[in-house]
């Protein structure tokens, strides 16, 4: 029972927590101070909180859907526009904030952009600073430049860094060699869509990855089987 608390092994390799480490600590550090040129350091500094979540999951876990671009974008405009309108309507209150954190996570799924770092968004955006409160709605800006800049920092960083971001959800899967048999009942992304959607429940994982995943796997175990058969005739 106690077994299922621990954590599984993360299957990176140390150099690529570096990479992550680096990238992360340049992509905030980088997105704050630009913030700052245009609004001031204590309004930047506001939103370094989701900022340092949203670099890990844009530098660390670049692969998953949370990751990916329209993730973070559309996450942190939709939190910020309902928590105005939370503001506004119920007044700047934990209650008020509490709420708007779930109405943004409602419809960051209906518009598919789910991004975890955004519901404190909607929190801070409610419960902000004095600098922060006094732009009103002009407060999207600095929100949405800081969440901009950290996307283009993650493209650039990650690409030059050979991890290819941003992730495309159409990619084709892992070809299967023409000389390997073909299983007409061979799992594709078409099969993993309808499983995933039958689980009822948020993988942070694209159909096409899993594909990817499958296919690879049995590749390697179709060549485990050859080499132990090859190694018997040998014998």
């Amino acid at each position: 029972m106690f077994a299922r608390w621990f954590p599984a092994a993360i299957n990176t390799r140390p150099s690529e927590w570096s990479r992550a480490a680096i990238g992360m600590a340049l992509g905030t550090l980088f997105s704050v101070w630009l913030c700052a040129q245009f609004f001031g350091i204590e309004v930047a500094q506001h939103w370094i909180g989701p900022l340092g979540a949203s670099a890990v999951l844009l530098f660390a876990v670049s692969s998953g859907a949370l990751a990916q671009p329209w993730s973070i974008v559309g996450g942190y405009l939709t939190a910020g526009v309902v928590a105005l309108l939370a503001a506004h309507v119920l007044g700047r209150t934990l209650s008020s904030a509490c709420l708007a954190a779930g109405m943004a996570l409602i419809l960051m799924c209906w518009l598919r952009c789910l991004h975890p770092p955004a519901g404190a968004v909607a929190l801070l955006m409610v419960l902000a600073d004095p600098g922060t409160i006094a732009m009103d709605w002009k407060g999207l800006a600095p929100l949405m430049l800081c969440a901009a800049t950290m996307l283009v920092s993650a493209i650039a960083y990650n690409n030059l860094t050979r991890v290819r971001y941003p992730k495309n959800a159409s990619e084709p899967a892992a070809r299967v060699p023409a000389d390997m048999p073909v299983d007409s009942q061979a799992i594709t992304a078409d099969d993993l869509k309808h499983a995933l959607a039958e689980m009822e429940a948020f993988i942070d994982v694209t159909p096409e990855d899993l594909e990817k995943l499958i296919h690879t796997s049995e590749l390697h175990a179709k060549r485990r089987s050859i080499g132990e058969v090859l190694s018997r005739t040998t014998v």
